[in-house]
């Protein structure tokens, strides 16, 4: 270990000192551990980035490997196994663990095939698959807890997928979501 950082812009001040070969980020560090990776790679591109995170947030996920983190391992990996896993970043491989990389292939496997909710007098709003699997089920009347145990998520992420659902939408709740939906169907 080089270095150690408390916050996002400490991170990538000391990653363009030490020059790394590696950077371990905190998805949810002050200032942002995803923002911090983007900025790493962007100046150090031959720097591995792995966050290591509590969060299970797809969003979270999804965010980090998108800036390029070559990993994304969870605080509660064994201990034993987390020299191995950055290693094996080292040597090119990704570390995602198991749970998650059903996630990523649902994802990737689905991008091509987002649908769009069409608004009048406005451009149709992209929704990605889970979001409308969330919205789905949210017109058939599951709730908050029901949703989550039904797609092996957290509340806290549905409650996220239904934020930005409504963010999209532009509407005030869900309701007003599951009325959109059943307008367009």
């Amino acid at each position: 270990m080089v270095a150690e950082a408390a916050d996002g812009p400490s991170a990538v001040a000391a990653a363009e000192r030490e020059r790394p070969a590696l950077c371990l980020l905190d998805v949810h560090m002050p200032g942002s551990g995803i923002r911090a990776a983007g900025e790493i790679l962007q100046r150090l591109p031959d720097t591995a980035v792995v966050m290591l995170t509590v969060s299970r947030n797809d969003e979270d996920l999804f965010d980090a490997l998108r800036v390029g983190a070559a990993g994304y391992l969870l605080k509660d990996t064994d201990p034993d196994r987390l020299p191995h896993a950055l290693r094996g970043v080292l040597a090119g491989e990704a570390a995602i663990p198991r749970t998650l990389v059903a996630r990523v292939i649902d994802e990737f496997r689905s991008h091509g095939r987002r649908r769009r909710v069409p608004l009048a007098g406005r451009r149709g709003v992209e929704l990605s698959s889970r979001e409308w699997q969330v919205l789905d089920l949210l017109s058939a009347g599951l709730t908050t807890a029901e949703i989550g145990r039904r797609l092996f998520v957290s509340p806290v992420t549905v409650r996220r997928h239904v934020s930005a659902i409504l963010r999209k939408l532009d509407v005030p709740d869900r309701q007003a979501a599951v009325d959109l939906l059943q307008e367009k169907s």
